[in-house]
């Protein structure tokens, strides 16, 4: 069984590690090999390059993160107790 707490808090925070490595990845490579424009697509009303482009980036990133945690336990639960391996007596 899974903790929603945690793994939403998880997968939140790996989102928005992501991002922050998406961004630092665009600003170090040639404009040719960007991620901006699927950044731009991904996450509504970003920016490439503002301060709060930047900051709505990092939130909606940990959002959309945090609701794949939301959504995926409770389904992830559900399905352990119904097919889940049992614990053995010994």
């Amino acid at each position: 069984m899974l903790n929603i707490k945690v793994v939403s808090w998880s997968l939140g925070i790996f989102a928005a590690i992501s991002f922050v490595l998406c961004v630092l990845y665009g600003l170090i490579t040639p404009e040719s090999i960007h991620m901006h424009e699927f950044l731009e697509m991904a996450l509504p009303a970003f920016k490439w390059l503002t301060f709060w482009g930047f900051l709505l980036g990092l939130v909606e990133s940990f959002l959309f993160g945090a609701y794949a945690g939301i959504v995926f336990v409770p389904i992830y639960n559900f399905l352990f107790k119904r097919w889940g391996i049992t614990a053995r007596s010994t």
